[in-house]
């Protein structure tokens, strides 16, 4: 028998909930927001777990053995997928976060993303289906015309349709200004798409009656990019959209990862020719923070796996041997499991919750606000989620020791899980590009407010100060590389300022755990996490601080091993 992941802890989820920044503020602006009720949060979250060990649990083991098949052309989802599927949609939770006047409940998004958090813990790779079909409902509620929206919005949120975020091509993954697909006007008002593209989740499969793909393609009347809805078929007629294949790979296994060909297939505009990138990012914002969620999955599935086998496990001692969580390097892996873990929830549902916050400000410049902050945050719960998901899968299977190196336990599958989230939706790379260039010599809004309010919450709590020099630091690097007059070398250190800022971002989650005034287990286990995390960033930040500011001196010797 394989081993299992324990469940799932919702009341520590609900607690991180409640303490998340922002939430006071949404419940009294919108009454839908309102409705999110201590005792409703709770009942969701406890539904949700309920719902991920009957159905995603069992599923997980069978289809990452089993996979997808391709037969005849199309994609075949692996046993039970399809049982799954349907009692997620019978739940109505394709529905948590979507407008009322939609279809939807109207709930914050911060509680769509628990919820997901649940559901990914019991089968990562099921997360692959919903995230675009939500994300692909703002999208066209936001910039479809009339008729586009009363086809596909109410399919969409009811989870009768799918969709996809059709970006990539073979020479062109973040570089979306090689992108090659072509759009050609029609008499009738729509248009004829022609080209290919690669690594497209869900692309094809069986589970739903329509899958509608959201792409960007070149016209010939416009500059920038534009972005179209091309859906798979018309009634029982197929449109020119060919799979030609899904890719073999490392980990989640039950998401068919195809590889598409769109043959003078029909598809109508989004929203305004050539602004087909700028809009495809309200669709990209949730999809990244769906990353974060989904390794949050993972790290904290894979912490609680490590904790209790090291609870039963015995080695060492003498006269007799004692459980392995009596030795201290496995409590120090341990405790920095559930450090990574908490301050990731943390940063998650706050990063969730001004993005709601962005969308309903009534004062223009808390909006603003709001939406610079999320814009700071979102490269940092991106990259973080995926880092932190394959760290604490690698530290589960070394609590595990020869155990987690087997398919007997589950570390190993979460450890390829996990591998890909600091690949899609924009590489760890990508991210700190888009932080410097477009966050720090571009508009520093974000980064203002988040100073802001990161300095208040630090100066709170004694145990927070800890986080005051970590601040001190993150704001020499901006300074500094502003001033750097070569591009490449400030380049050269993006990412490491990336880490800086996400240190300092998780610190800020940990000084409010620690000024945590609840009582009980689950408020110990936070303040004793963020504890542990305020011990640990400051010498891991002070070494990302010079990392940064190195400049070229990290490129040196570079030429002499790029030799034949």
């Amino acid at each position: 028998m394989r081993g299992v992941v324990p469940p799932a802890d919702s009341r520590l989820i609900a607690m991180q909930f409640e303490a998340a920044p922002g939430l006071s503020r949404l419940r009294a602006l919108k009454e839908s927001f309102g409705a999110a009720t201590p005792d409703l949060v709770e009942a969701v979250l406890d539904e949700a777990a309920r719902f991920s060990s009957d159905f995603l649990a069992p599923l997980n083991d069978i289809g990452d053995r089993q996979g997808c098949a391709f037969v005849e052309g199309r994609v075949r989802t692996p046993q039970g997928h399809r049982e799954a599927y349907d009692a997620y949609v019978a739940g109505g939770w394709t529905t948590l976060d979507q407008p009322i006047e939609q279809g939807g409940q109207g709930l914050p998004l911060s509680l769509a993303f628990a919820v997901q958090e649940l559901f990914d813990r019991g089968c990562s790779a099921f997360g692959m289906l919903p995230v675009p079909q939500r994300s692909a409902a703002r999208l066209i509620a936001a910039f479809g015309d009339t008729a586009m929206k009363a086809e596909w919005l109410e399919p969409l949120i009811s989870g009768e349709w799918a969709a996809t975020i059709c970006i990539s091509e073979a020479d062109a993954g973040s570089d979306v200004g090689r992108l090659r697909t072509r759009a050609e006007p029609l008499s009738d008002g729509e248009w004829a798409i022609t080209g290919e593209k690669n690594w497209i989740s869900f692309g094809d499969h069986d589970l739903t009656a329509r899958i509608g793909h959201c792409l960007l393609a070149r016209t010939a009347s416009a500059d920038g990019l534009s972005l179209f809805l091309v859906p798979d078929r018309f009634g029982e007629q197929r449109n020119g959209v060919v799979v030609r294949r899904i890719e073999e790979k490392l980990g989640l296994h039950i998401s068919p990862t195809c590889a598409l060909g769109f043959e003078n297939a029909r598809g109508r505009l989004i929203g305004a020719e050539g602004r087909g990138l700028q809009q495809m990012f309200l669709m990209i914002t949730n999809m990244r923070l769906a990353t974060g969620a989904q390794g949050l999955a993972i790290a904290a599935g894979a912490a609680d796996l490590a904790l209790a086998y090291a609870r039963d496990r015995r080695q060492g001692g003498s006269p007799s041997p004692v459980p392995i969580n009596r030795h201290p390097d496995v409590q120090r892996m341990l405790l920095e499991q559930a450090a990574k873990v908490e301050v990731l929830r943390g940063l998650l549902l706050t990063a969730a919750n001004y993005g709601d916050l962005a969308a309903c400000e009534p004062d223009e410049e808390a909006r603003k606000d709001a939406g610079a902050l999320l814009q700071w945050l979102l490269p940092l719960v991106k990259t973080t989620g995926g880092e932190f998901a394959f760290e604490v899968a690698s530290h589960a299977v070394q609590v595990l020791g020869g155990a987690g190196y087997t398919r007997e336990w589950p570390a190993e599958q979460m450890l390829r899980d996990a591998r890909v989230l600091t690949i899609f939706e924009g590489t760890t790379g990508i991210q700190a590009l888009d932080l410097l260039h477009r966050r720090l010599h571009g508009d520093r809004r974000g980064l203002r407010t988040f100073l802001n309010l990161a300095r208040n919450d630090a100066a709170a709590a004694s145990a927070g100060r800890a986080l005051l020099p970590v601040l001190d630091l993150l704001e020499d690097s901006v300074e500094r590389l502003v001033a750097v007059a070569d591009p490449r070398a400030g380049e050269a250190g993006a990412t490491a300022f990336l880490h800086l800022a996400a240190l300092a971002a998780t610190g800020w989650i940990a000084a409010r755990l620690v000024a945590l005034e609840d009582s009980g287990r689950e408020a110990e286990r936070l303040r004793a996490a963020g504890r542990h995390w305020l011990a640990l960033i400051p010498p891991r930040a002070a070494s990302c601080h010079a990392e940064s500011l190195a400049g070229l001196d990290l490129l040196e010797g570079f030429e002499k091993i790029d030799v034949c």
